[in-house]
């Protein structure tokens, strides 16, 4: 009888210590970033320095010279929705692996397609969709946990970027959507009949991308003659104007949004369209 206590004590014991939470020595993390017309995810793990020494040659973590899986636990994944440009090269949309190659003054990237991989178990130089290599840099400050992120994110261009320690590493990545905004543009205006929010889009990217005040006045125009309470439609009108060099029709085109804003109690359109008259 004591011995079936005894086993039904030490069951009950493993079991309540089973069901104990503990925090992740190396914690999962999803990044999500918008980027160009579509998005770029990555899902990495973050281990900590914890006094380890690091990028160095046989260093307790990622030794110079020795293929990394960019982070703990498995290897770390990177998804696109849309087609972007890594190290000069085109990659599909979907799913892959990033490997990296810590060195002294440069890393080297590897794009792979070994998304069953555990870790750098089963990664088969076949595989690799993309090597290129980035500078390595010195950050000002020390990083304890391992952090990928995303700087720099511009229209067409955006940086991910690795930090550990003093490391730094930018990889560049750059997507084209110019042109097929433009072919959008260009095919809403198109229509029969365009629907007057073509007009502020095609004004918007004549003016922002394509650097053709010219035809982002024609269209500047006829957005506002279609939607003439727009106080944002005239603001954007004058600086159109403005970088024409029409400093007249600039100045009235802001006094209107001025108008127009104050009806519509929008005191930061009043407040942009003040100071481009001052800077007239």
């Amino acid at each position: 009888m004591k011995k079936i206590i005894l086993i039904a004590a030490l069951a009950c014991s493993v079991s309540s210590f089973a069901q104990v939470r503990m925090p992740a020595p190396s914690p999962a993390q999803k990044l999500t970033q918008e980027f160009g017309l579509g998005t770029i995810e990555v899902n990495y793990s973050r281990p900590a320095l914890k006094g380890r020494s690091l990028f160095k040659d046989n260093s307790d973590l990622a030794p110079l010279g020795k293929m990394w899986r960019t982070g703990a636990n498995a290897a770390t994944r990177i998804s696109f929705t849309d087609r972007v440009m890594m190290g000069g090269k085109l990659l599909d949309t979907g799913a892959y692996v990033l490997y990296t190659i810590p060195g002294k003054d440069y890393w080297e990237i590897i794009i792979n397609k070994g998304l069953k991989n555990s870790g750098l178990d089963g990664y088969k130089e076949s595989e690799d969709v993309n090597r290129f290599k980035v500078k390595a840099e010195k950050n000002g400050i020390s990083v304890e946990t391992f952090t990928i992120q995303f700087d720099n994110v511009l229209a067409e261009s955006c940086n991910l970027q690795i930090l550990w320690g003093t490391t730094l590493v930018n990889i560049p990545i750059s997507v084209n959507v110019k042109d097929r905004i433009r072919a959008q543009v260009e095919k809403a205006l198109a229509a029969e009949t365009p629907n007057p929010g073509a007009y502020q889009a095609a004004a918007n990217f004549y003016y922002e991308w394509d650097k053709d005040l010219n035809k982002a006045l024609v269209n500047a125009t006829k957005a506002t003659q279609a939607n003439p309470k727009a106080f944002w439609l005239f603001l954007l009108q004058a600086r159109i104007q403005q970088g024409l060099g029409d400093k007249t029709a600039a100045k009235a085109s802001a006094e209107k949004c001025i108008e127009l804003a104050q009806e519509a109690k929008n005191d930061d359109y009043v407040r942009m369209a003040t100071d481009l008259i001052k800077k007239l």
